[in-house]
């Protein structure tokens, strides 16, 4: 099995940008890395899921929402190092595009709360670097 923290390969994560009436869905991450950080939802891919199931999983275990998830649009690595340099995290992150079908956001799983966030609350909230950027390249925000 392949471990999350102090890897021994990269591990495929797997998320979701769904937009709805002008807002985002983000999550506020209850685990680490970024914990208390705002971010798209999703989690790691499972042996034998495709990127879409995985992202569909993921954000329904994490928000309470289904979603239809399309191809993939936006990637990028992620690495987290400890004091002694050594890497403790390392994922390949794939984000889709998501259309909401049907559900009441609520924070579950490894979220501490999920909500529909507007691009002017997203000044007030501690929001991932990677998540500004894939926001700005939809043009979700300047």
């Amino acid at each position: 099995m392949s471990r999350r923290e102090y890897p021994d390969s990269p591990v495929v994560g797997v998320g979701a940008v769904v937009i709805r009436d002008g807002k985002v869905l983000l999550v506020e991450r209850g685990v680490h890395p970024n914990k208390g950080i705002w971010a798209i939802p999703g989690g790691s891919l499972k042996l034998g899921e495709t990127l879409q199931e995985g992202a569909e999983r993921e954000i329904l275990e994490e928000t309470g929402i289904t979603i239809k998830a399309g191809d993939p649009f936006y990637s990028f690595d992620f690495f987290e190092r400890d004091d002694n340099g050594r890497i403790r995290f390392h994922y390949v992150i794939v984000d889709m595009k998501g259309d909401y079908i049907s559900g009441d956001v609520r924070g579950a799983d490894d979220a501490l709360s999920a909500r529909w966030i507007t691009p002017e609350e997203l000044n007030d909230l501690p929001v991932s670097n990677n998540t500004l950027k894939i926001l700005k390249s939809m043009q979700f925000i300047p």
